[in-house]
């Protein structure tokens, strides 16, 4: 089986190309300069060949996406469009990894896989496209919506806490907005596992179990640090004004995984556990 990986340059697709090539399957690592999802002969061309397809490939720039949503849209939209089509006409499967964005973020309790969306902000209308025209284009498809990343690679909160903690006697963390951190190891692994159990397409939510707020997480990493959590203290949203709203609740479902014949992600709390002391380093206790 032979692996095509679009966005492989990034957290998840980098931990996803890693665990592949531990397994020894055949993989295409593409990055951003090496396929440009927005271009159809250039995704026909990488397509082809190819038994599975991971789209990884994003904008991510939430703020950025605010005064430029026609440029997100480009790459959230319409490429995962073109990834779509080029699969059904070669008969590749693909995964493609969607976010929490595409919901209101005004929840009480987790959001089903079924929930209706209504996204607040540019870049959660243009994730929704994307996931629009993957299931249009390829109703086989499978769609994973993933929240609050961390990971080895690329800039993220788990990371950033690492660092102020290192340059600051205290930092101010949002405790009203709720979530589930998710390590990308995790999810990189979840989807090969609905690769190999051929999981009937759909939508997925590929989160860590439990939940907690960006406050409770950024205590937990001072914890794994060696470093006293009282260091953290809460704050509100209002605190920190940004271009795009953000969910105050983003905790997700997982009744999905019974369709694939598999359980809920592990808890978060045993995940930063394992990931500790490679996201963090050697300050890890």
């Amino acid at each position: 089986m032979r692996w095509l990986v679009a966005g492989a340059a990034g957290m998840l697709g980098h931990d996803l190309v890693t665990l592949l090539d531990g397994r020894g399957a055949a993989v295409t690592a593409a990055g951003r300069d090496r396929l440009d999802i927005t271009d159809a002969a250039a995704v026909d061309a990488a397509v082809t060949g190819h038994d599975v397809v991971v789209n990884a490939a994003a904008w991510t720039d939430v703020d950025g996406a605010e005064s430029a949503e026609a440029a997100a849209l480009a790459v959230n939209g319409t490429g995962p469009g073109l990834l779509a089509a080029a699969c059904a006409r070669h008969g590749a499967r693909l995964v493609h990894v969607s976010t929490d964005y595409v919901f209101d973020g005004q929840a009480s309790q987790p959001y089903a896989e079924d929930a209706e969306t209504a996204p607040r902000s540019a870049y959660g209308r243009t994730k929704l496209a994307g996931e629009h025209a993957v299931l249009t284009g390829l109703p086989d498809a499978v769609v994973v919506r993933t929240a609050w990343l961390y990971g080895q690679h690329g800039g993220n909160f788990v990371a950033t806490m690492a660092r102020l903690a290192a340059a600051r006697d205290h930092v101010d963390v949002v405790d009203d907005q709720h979530g589930q951190p998710t390590w990308s190891h995790d999810v990189a692994q979840r989807i090969i596992e609905l690769v190999d159990a051929e999981a009937p397409g759909g939508i997925y939510h590929a989160t860590n179990s439990g939940s907690t707020t960006w406050f409770g997480l950024a205590r937990a990493v001072f914890t794994h640090l060696g470093l006293d959590p009282e260091r953290v203290r809460p704050t509100t949203t209002e605190s920190f004004p940004r271009p795009a709203p953000r969910p105050a609740y983003s905790v997700l479902g997982h009744d999905g995984w019974a369709r694939a014949g598999l359980g809920p992600l592990r808890p978060w709390e045993d995940a930063l556990a394992e990931a500790a002391p490679v996201v963090l380093g050697r300050g890890a206790a």
